[in-house]
């Protein structure tokens, strides 16, 4: 097998420039797993300039859940689903006793179930950020339909000039054929420069690729519809915070999501 992505074997289907005046809301919901809070605190703040989408973390952003602590986040996402408000049915349950709090109709905008999906993305050596690309199960059919393909996180407290450590695998959530397989894996790069992060799976294995060199892979398959999520996160030390400091980004020039021929 090359050790180089081969793109011959799937056709795009899923292309994202960021290149107009507006975000394209027939691909994107510019929230971050709405149901779970509310939508001014799930809302996504964010920018269109001459280098794509720029996510950004402002001052005055409120925590994305009560609940979760201070956490903030501004997210892109290929979809919503959940139950009525009370449920427990929802995209992403990563904690314990949630329930929806912002009933979400069924928005399937794009949910492949195999192929190949790629992002060009550029982060900050801030160690309160992360900037990831990763995809989730649609969960519609079945709650045990949860899996993640985690693309790559970049942590802030983890990417230098002439190294990284990207965060790369798969979570199992609430999927009980899947394991949690999640490694650190050093890369000689600048994370903070653009780079093509990229994972394609099938249905025996997910292969994860940076700049188009196969960097990891994982023999596990999942075959159930997935959405993307590109997002930008901030773990505030407290909720003391400096406006100087903000805002806090994460470029994305692109994603591109491609079908097996």
């Amino acid at each position: 097998m090359s050790a180089r992505l081969d793109r011959s074997a799937h056709k795009l289907e899923f292309e994202e420039r960021f290149d107009a005046t507006e975000l394209d809301t027939t691909r994107w919901v510019a929230h971050y797993l709405p149901q779970w809070t509310t939508p001014e605190q799930s809302a996504a703040r964010f920018d269109l300039t001459q280098h794509g989408l720029r996510l950004r973390i402002d001052a005055d952003q409120p925590p994305w859940r009560d609940g979760d602590g201070e956490l903030r986040a501004s997210n892109l996402q290929t979809g919503t689903f959940s139950g009525p408000v009370g449920s427990p049915r929802g995209q992403h349950r990563h904690t314990d006793g949630m329930s929806v709090v912002t009933e979400q109709p069924t928005r399937k905008l794009y949910a492949p179930s195999a192929g190949l999906v790629e992002a060009r993305l550029r982060a900050v050596a801030d160690p309160t950020i992360m900037l990831a690309f990763w995809l989730i199960g649609f969960e519609e059919d079945s709650p045990d339909d949860s899996g993640e393909i985690c693309v790559v996180e970049l942590f802030g407290d983890s990417i230098g000039v002439s190294s990284s450590e990207l965060s790369i695998g798969v979570k199992a959530h609430h999927d009980p054929r899947l394991t949690d397989d999640m490694d650190r894996v050093p890369a000689d790069l600048d994370a903070t420069d653009w780079h093509t992060y990229a994972a394609a799976w099938d249905a025996d294995k997910i292969r994860f690729y940076v700049d188009d060199d196969l960097i990891r892979t994982v023999p596990q398959s999942i075959a159930y519809p997935m959405q993307l999520m590109v997002d930008l996160f901030e773990f505030p030390a407290s909720p003391d915070r400096d406006p100087r400091k903000y805002p806090k980004t994460g470029d994305v020039s692109s994603v591109l999501g491609y079908r097996p021929r």
